[in-house]
């Protein structure tokens, strides 16, 4: 596969998991949230509290908000991902006005409940897990769903903080505006109603959370092998993972062997391990998770140097460069 190909294979595997990111998200929200009338964080959230107040439809409220939104956020995060962000908006807004087309009324024009009365709290449990699930698989596929994910990636482009944690400060905010709303009862119904969107909180920021660190999490291995040199090969050639060579003595032994280290996302293990099995099956295999792991071919180092010290950093390179250059100079004799 040629640079090219493999360029536009991840584009289209991008925009594939956003339709089905999305298209999960608008059906779990019409289903089993809007029925019930369950409050959420977010720009939908804040849409959906307009419309159980007003009336006016979620979808436009949603579009009209991530308009001013993504004007504020194109400097911040480019071209390149507000065009997945905007591919994402117009499509969760007709996929909104779709899903509600799609959902069944009683005599009185109300959504059909579909999990019964009263079933409130069993039907947040069930819409939060798919929408949070459904955010992570956006994420993941280098979009966003626009609204607040945009303050969330902007956010997470330069800082440590998780998607989760900044969406959770957001959703406060959004989801205590229920108690200057009086269309929602007295002050223990907009309570209710606040309690109802805090738990949507939890259960959708930890699902999302949680679907991307599964993704994204590392493991090391520390391989013990006769045939250390053909497993290296392997993984280097076949999985294109970078693998350190440690020289190790066995006490018992006495005998020198090469010891292999690697680090791999999670999702990766099987296909080493199949490798090992392959070329050794009496490899000694130590198999370790990682907090975390940072550096090329895994996760950005997201903090702020101040600017004191990128100065003298900066510095620092290029008088490196600098005396590479003349020690270059002296050896060739060229300028």
């Amino acid at each position: 596969m040629t640079i090219n190909q493999r360029v536009i294979f991840n584009e289209a595997k991008d925009y594939a998991g956003i339709t089905f990111g999305v298209c999960l998200y608008a059906f779990a929200f019409t289903l089993f949230l809007l029925p019930y009338e369950i409050v959420t964080g977010g720009v939908t959230g804040l849409s959906a509290v307009i419309y159980y107040a007003t009336g006016f439809p979620i979808q436009n409220t949603y579009l009209l908000i991530n308009i001013a939104l993504l004007i504020v956020g194109l400097k911040v995060l480019g071209v390149k991902f507000l065009m997945k962000t905007i591919y994402a908006i117009i499509l969760l807004y007709f996929m909104l006005w779709f899903a509600q087309k799609l959902m069944p009324v009683d005599a009185a024009g109300h959504y059909i409940k579909i999990l019964g009365e009263n079933q409130d709290f069993m039907s947040l449990l069930i819409g939060c897990t798919l929408t949070g699930s459904s955010l992570a698989i956006v994420f993941l596929s280098n979009g966003s769903t626009g609204g607040t994910d945009i303050i969330a990636a902007s956010v997470n482009k330069y800082y440590s903080f998780s998607l989760g944690q900044v969406l959770l400060a957001i959703d406060l905010c959004i989801i205590g505006s229920c108690m200057f709303f009086p269309q929602f009862g007295d002050i223990i119904g907009r309570l209710h109603k606040v309690m109802f969107g805090l738990c949507t909180m939890v259960v959708e920021n930890f699902m999302l959370d949680h679907v991307m660190n599964v993704r994204q999490e590392s493991v090391q291995f520390m391989i013990f092998s006769k045939k250390s040199k053909e497993i290296a090969d392997a993984i280097g050639t076949q999985l294109e993972r970078g693998v350190t060579i440690l020289d190790g003595h066995g006490w018992y032994t006495g005998q020198d062997i090469k010891v292999l280290c690697i680090l791999a996302r999670k999702r990766e293990s099987t296909p080493i391990f199949r490798l090992i099995k392959m070329i050794d099956p009496n490899a000694f295999v130590s198999q370790s998770s990682c907090i975390g792991v940072y550096g090329e071919g895994f996760d950005h180092v997201k903090v702020k140097v101040p600017k004191n010290k990128q100065q003298i950093l900066e510095e620092d390179k290029k008088n490196e460069d600098s005396i590479r250059n003349q020690q270059r100079t002296q050896v060739t004799g060229n300028p």
